[in-house]
């Protein structure tokens, strides 16, 4: 029988790369606005290498594109991924924090209207750091709360939070298909793989199978973009490709995928049966 599961780990299939939180710190009416917080931020995310004792600088580009001026706070934050995929920002410090080890160019930016500011961070692993990975998001916040025009008028503000993964040495994941089945999402039935991590660092799979339907309708498949994390078993839909302006194709399950699965210079196979 199929497992109910949210609708974020539908819209996670077809969610672009990285985790990227953009959103109003309060809930505005459908009809409203808010014109207060626009920024572009590049790159979505950070997956890089580290060195024990040695510093590390990445630059992220922002992009303030309101009319006028925009003033911003920036800081870290640890954060955790939830069941659902939904991501959870935390100021407090986590038990295993790097942190500690991340220098921010500043925590105040005034960026002009249609500018772009090139900031940079720096990852300082102590010397002697075992392998691991670091994780933290570097925080973008609008200073100056925006009114929502609409049956309501309040002010909102808004933040992005840019993910960064930085493996310490020869961190590295270790991915594994843990098992296979069949979910409803948004009352439809969605194959999912679940992968188990015994690496000490993220991974995501990726590649293309084969898919054949109970119609003998045949799908280019991909798995979504998620991050497994260390020691975590996530489960990651399989889903048909689709291409730009076109409908994904109607799947009649049973569905059969077969093919191999990639996570780096990495493979596994994958020869499942998915029937509700």
């Amino acid at each position: 029988m199929p497992s109910a599961l949210s609708t974020s780990l539908l819209r996670a299939s077809k969610a672009l790369p990285g985790w990227v939180f953009a959103g109003l710190l309060a809930f505005a009416p459908l009809t409203g606005q808010a014109q207060g917080f626009a920024a572009y931020i590049t790159p979505p995310r950070f997956e890089v290498q580290a060195t024990a004792g040695q510093s590390l600088r990445q630059v992220l580009e922002i992009q303030h594109v309101g009319p006028q001026r925009g003033n911003y706070r920036i800081y870290t934050t640890d954060w955790i991924l939830n069941p659902d995929n939904s991501v959870t920002f935390s100021d407090e410090l986590a038990a295993d924090s790097c942190r500690p080890w991340v220098a921010i160019e500043r925590r105040e930016l005034v960026i002009e209207a249609g500018a772009r500011y090139r900031y940079r961070f720096e990852i300082t692993p102590p010397a002697g750091t075992p392998a691991r990975e670091c994780r933290f998001a570097i925080m973008v916040e609008g200073l100056e709360p925006a009114q929502v025009q609409g049956s309501l008028n309040f002010p909102v503000g808004g933040r992005i939070g840019v993910i960064v993964y930085a493996a310490i040495g020869d961190a590295a994941p270790q991915l594994e298909i843990a098992g296979t089945r069949v979910v409803v999402a948004a009352g439809k039935p969605v194959a999912v793989v679940d992968v188990r991590n015994r690496g000490n660092a993220h991974g995501r799979l990726e590649g293309f199978v084969n898919g054949t339907d109970a119609d003998g309708a045949r799908f280019e498949m991909a798995p979504s973009d998620l991050p497994i994390l260390p020691g975590e078993t996530r489960a990651v839909p399989i889903s048909p490709i689709v291409e730009d302006g076109k409908t994904a194709p109607a799947v009649r399950f049973p569905l059969v995928v077969r093919g191999k699965l990639e996570w780096g210079k990495n493979s596994v196979p994958l020869d499942a049966r998915f029937a509700p």
